[in-house]
């Protein structure tokens, strides 16, 4: 690991999201799509709206969202959200304030919500510190290119509690890999 991050360098610094609901809609919005594409459904789904919200979301026709190029597994996903927000069965205002895996126990119930999903919300919405997905393939590859004769479990226990940041890390190294740029560790 130190040689990856010798050859990545400094990552930015994570910082929770002021809009815990808005960003777990996006998050879902971008699951399984490009960047690029993500980014142009959210546009759209914005400009639509005027502002993601869970009344907006919940007054918007399922039509009018998939025209707008949600699927329809998508759009059942985002009305539960909004539902779920809207009801308070999902304090988005208090998640903060919960440990990781009450959060993921939280957000499970939501239809199209997954262990994953709700890892990436801890990570990447909340700036929590110590989550490394194993439900990511990109993840779990770097992690067996890296350290090919030791434990996951046991990599991962070292890097406690900072695994989120080993985890960026670990795309990082992963994407370099994928775009053909040299890297370090063991070979495929």
């Amino acid at each position: 690991m130190a040689l990856v991050t010798a050859q990545v360098g400094p990552l930015p610094v994570l910082a929770p999201t002021p809009d815990p609901f808005g960003t777990l809609v996006r998050s879902v919005n971008g699951q399984q799509l490009s960047v690029k594409a993500a980014a142009s459904i959210h546009a759209r789904l914005v400009a639509h709206l005027g502002e993601v919200t869970a009344p907006a979301l919940l007054a918007a026709p399922g039509e009018e969202l998939r025209a707008l190029g949600l699927s329809w597994a998508k759009v059942r996903t985002v009305k539960a959200i909004a539902e779920a927000a809207q009801t308070g069965a999902v304090d988005f205002a208090h998640l903060s304030t919960l440990d990781d895996e009450e959060i993921i126990r939280e957000l499970l119930p939501l239809p199209g919500i997954g262990r994953w999903t709700a890892e990436m919300f801890l990570m990447f919405a909340l700036a929590r510190p110590d989550v490394f997905s194993m439900g990511d393939l990109a993840l779990r590859q770097g992690l067996a290119r890296l350290y090919p004769d030791t434990p996951g479990a046991e990599v991962l226990a070292g890097w406690a509690p900072y695994r989120t940041l080993a985890a960026r890390y670990v795309w990082a190294d992963y994407t370099r890999l994928q775009s053909g740029q040299k890297s370090g560790g063991a070979p495929l």
